[in-house]
């Protein structure tokens, strides 16, 4: 209840400074934007006949359409989302560990990293290219069971010859412009607005669905297919999950420093105690969202082939809930979880820069020691770190099938949901200190002009 109450507070509060008013209605403004096309069918594609067949079957893409905020079952013109920007930022940041040319771009500061964004967004077009035309001729051949028979999704001047080719080439366009429209909405919320402009992006989606997945168990309830003693207790895993990982989120574990005593004058200054804290989950929500990419790409190769039943069989192995989904999904977790931790975090860095400002470890000595120490640690918490990331991810889609639910109750959603809205608040946190400041710095040069 009090993290809750800080959190409105923080909103109230920045509503209240002019500046943090614009960010916040700016941001809300593009989400705005990115549900309205969550909403827009692209040409060609009988959207009922489309729902009739995500209502009906359980299709590989599930997951997915989570993500979209039900962009990808209505075939919007933000089917892909923001998902292939992400596959393309974790291919560039596996490349810079093999490749020096990326290496030195990673080290080379804010300009480096400008033109790692710009590759990222080129590779970004290429793979939504590739994703939209995969999806393309899925829907082009996708035929639905209904009571009138075999109804195909395409209407009809799109359904053979010359105009389903036209249906792919136009779908494939649309998709790709939709994909790099999101991308540039998460790039200004990011500039301009509050918060990573990607994770919001991504947690309006998830958040989106939320409505769909609330009216689905109130249908249910009033027809009595789930009791209401089931429902109470699903209710009660969620708040359970997202108590839990609120818990891990702001767990962390604080390293002690020291600065050394200095004599200024007359005055000894230093010597004073600090910490420098690590979080239980160093790698946030990263880790899923680039496993959850990855295991997205069995079930779109095999939509690029919809009549080869090899391809079909292979896919649904990944279905969300297989035991062969959970078991990669958990190690490709684990895996990012290391690997981020280690771009985001260099030990040996980190203790040059102790080692600068004169700071040190209690009982450790500066330099190579104060680094393997910091690198052990990174280490230790890494791993529960990881572990928490997977348990929480796969766990809740077995109980989803246990309990015979038609949506996703939590694990990778909420704990983006979580994770992203964590996030933001301390974002948002830290700018209204920095405005407190602000007003304390021009309140005092305002008492000294009238006291000259």
């Amino acid at each position: 209840m009090e993290a809750l109450k800080k959190a409105i507070d923080a909103f109230v509060n920045a509503f209240k400074i002019e500046d943090l008013r614009k960010k916040l209605l700016f941001t809300l403004a593009i989400l705005v934007v990115f549900r309205i096309g969550a909403h827009i069918t692209i040409p060609g594609v009988n959207s009922a006949v489309l729902g009739e067949y995500f209502r009906n079957s359980n299709n590989l893409f599930g997951l997915y359409d989570s993500f979209t905020g039900g962009a990808f079952a209505k075939a919007t013109i933000f089917a892909l989302g923001i998902m292939p920007y992400i596959s393309a930022s974790i291919i560039i940041q596996l490349m810079g560990s093999v490749i020096p040319a990326i290496q030195m771009l990673q080290k080379e500061g804010q300009e480096g990293r400008a033109k790692l964004n710009q590759y990222t967004r080129y590779f970004t077009v290429a793979l939504s290219a590739l994703q939209g035309w995969g999806i393309s001729v899925w829907l082009s051949s996708l035929k639905v069971s209904t009571a009138a028979g075999n109804v195909s999704v395409l209407a009809e001047d799109f359904s053979s010859g010359l105009g389903n080719v036209g249906f792919r080439l136009l779908a494939t366009l649309t998709f790709t412009a939709g994909t790099v429209f999101v991308m540039y909405l998460g790039e200004q919320i990011t500039s301009h607005g509050v918060g990573n402009g990607i994770s919001l992006i991504i947690f309006a989606g998830i958040v989106g669905s939320l409505p769909r997945a609330v009216l689905a168990d109130v249908e249910m309830l009033k027809e009595g297919i789930q009791p209401l003693a089931m429902e109470v207790f699903i209710l009660a895993i969620v708040l359970v999950i997202v108590g839990f990982i609120v818990f891990v989120e702001q767990a962390n574990r604080r390293i002690p420093l020291q600065s050394p005593r200095r004599t200024v004058g007359n005055k000894v200054m230093g010597g004073q105690s600090s910490y420098l804290p690590f979080k239980v989950n160093t790698a946030n929500v990263i880790p899923v969202i680039f496993a959850s990419c990855i295991m997205f790409i069995p079930a779109m190769i095999a939509s690029w082939f919809p009549n080869v039943s090899v391809m079909q069989a292979f896919a649904g192995a990944f279905i969300p809930g297989h035991i062969t989904y959970s078991v990669i999904d958990a190690l490709l977790i684990i895996f990012f979880t290391f690997f981020y931790t280690a771009i985001q975090y260099n030990p040996n860095d980190i203790a040059e820069n102790l080692k600068r400002s004169g700071g040190f470890i209690p009982g450790i000595r500066p330099g190579k020691q104060t680094a393997e120490y910091i690198d052990h640690v990174l280490t230790r918490i890494s791993l529960p770190g990881s572990l928490y990331l997977a348990f929480i991810s796969v766990v809740p889609l077995h109980l989803k099938d246990a309990f015979n639910m038609n949506y996703y109750i939590g694990g990778t959603s909420v704990l983006i949901v979580v994770g992203v809205a964590l996030d933001t608040l301390r974002q948002l946190e830290a700018q209204l200190h920095t405005k407190n400041y602000e007003g304390f710095l021009k309140s005092g040069r305002i008492r000294g002009r009238m006291a000259s």
